[in-house]
């Protein structure tokens, strides 16, 4: 992912790579700011195979967090600042966190025992969390010294993301560097991203639509674009995004459902996803723009599929394999079932999640044997059922289990 943002820093260094407001930086800007960072980080044990927490509001130093820590060789853990301070001591000591990079009032919610990274306010300062104040352990601001990428295989880890638990104890799923070549070639071929684009930041850190988001831009040359907190819903959503002249954003349906579809530019590419799309919605906004349904589970890089929304199409399709990835509608042999049979999804290729961290059991259980690929070859198990239409597509049907979705 740093070869890949590195190739538009050299491309053109002055082109703006993130706003927040009326912070922005270039792409040289922001590459140099997380080449400082992951210098401190290395000096805090980071390395290949590291994870390191990442507890910062949706902002500039956010995305400087992100790539400073892949730029060290190590995994980000986003912890999004709405989950219960429990809930983000228990996923740091689940993944071993190394240190933590934070900044301000979340600074002092860091674990007592943790090191901490401060960012923001013209520095960066190591220390550890003392009854709710960060005690650095240097005096005043950290050096700034570049750390050159820190070379990492395709196969090494990219991320950690944890699922809700809703079917038990949250897991943490380790993503790797490999998936997502596919996702922007995906991104670009598909979606039309690149140098001169707009791309919105609107999800939570804890989902992977973030991870979506932010390589669709920093990762094809495009300017990501944080959506306020006061603007993410209805009328002030529209506002926002002429006036940013945001030309991609990828929303939930709930949201697009409360937005009306007149107020955005007919050039704005719009993403679906998240949830299932109702028909009406798919039908309302696809009609006159470029739209496009993704399905993708936490445990593929992303997307596993996507779909060019046909306001005539009468249903919602999640459409077919994007880029490195195959799919399959197997029946409970693992046997294909055909068109118009309801059975299991199951995803293949490079954007297949490594499995659950410190987890092998549950790996094991869902990331299996591939019978329809080379030796070796693993395919997941999503726990979704899905149909094929008679052109090829996929159709969702809902789950192969008694999970449901509540709010």
């Amino acid at each position: 992912m740093v070869e890949l943002f590195g190739e538009w820093v050299v491309r053109d260094p002055g082109a703006v790579a993130v706003v927040c407001g009326e912070e922005s930086l270039t792409y040289g800007e922001l590459d140099e700011r997380a080449g400082w960072l992951a210098g401190v980080l290395a000096g805090c044990g980071v390395g290949p195979e590291s994870v390191v927490g990442v507890l910062l509001e949706r902002s500039v130093d956010l995305v400087v967090a992100l790539l400073g820590v892949l730029r060290a060789g190590g995994a980000y853990l986003l912890l999004d600042p709405s989950y219960p301070v429990e809930r983000r001591a228990w996923m740091l000591a689940d993944a071993g966190a190394v240190c933590v990079v934070s900044g301000g009032v979340l600074a002092g919610e860091v674990p007592g025992g943790v090191p901490v990274v401060e960012v923001g306010g013209g520095g960066l300062v190591v220390g550890s969390v003392l009854d709710g104040v960060l005690d650095p352990v240097v005096d005043g601001v950290v050096d700034r010294v570049v750390l050159d990428p820190v070379v990492v295989g395709s196969g090494g880890a990219a991320y950690v993301l944890y699922t809700s638990g809703s079917s038990g104890v949250p897991k943490g799923v380790v993503v790797s560097h490999g998936g997502f070549a596919g996702l922007v070639a995906g991104h670009r071929g598909l979606l039309g991203v690149g140098p001169g684009c707009r791309v919105a930041q609107f999800a939570s850190a804890g989902f992977d639509t973030f991870g979506w988001e932010w390589s669709m831009a920093l990762l094809t040359g495009a300017a990501l674009v944080v959506v306020p907190q006061e603007e993410r819903l209805g009328g002030e959503l529209a506002v926002f995004l002429a006036r940013e002249g945001v030309t991609h954003v990828t929303l939930p349906p709930g949201v697009l459902a409360l937005l009306d579809e007149g107020d955005v530019d007919p050039g704005v590419v719009v993403v679906t996803a998240g949830e299932e799309c109702p028909p009406e919605v798919m039908a309302r906004w696809s009609r006159g723009r470029v739209m496009f349904n993704s399905y993708g589970p936490t445990e593929t890089t992303v997307d596993a599929t996507l779909w060019r929304c046909d306001p005539d199409a009468g249903e919602v399709l999640i459409g077919g394999p994007v880029f490195s990835t195959r799919v399959f509608v197997l029946d409970g042999s693992l046997e294909p079932v055909p068109p118009g049979v309801v059975g299991e999804l199951y995803v293949a290729g490079d954007g297949l999640a490594r499995g659950y961290l410190r987890r092998p059991g549950l790996t094991g259980e869902r990331f299996v044997a591939c019978p329809f690929g080379g030796v070796g070859e693993r395919m997941y198990r999503t726990g979704d059922l899905a149909r094929w239409t008679a052109q090829g597509r996929l159709v969702f049907a809902g789950r192969a289990d008694d999970q449901v979705k509540v709010r």
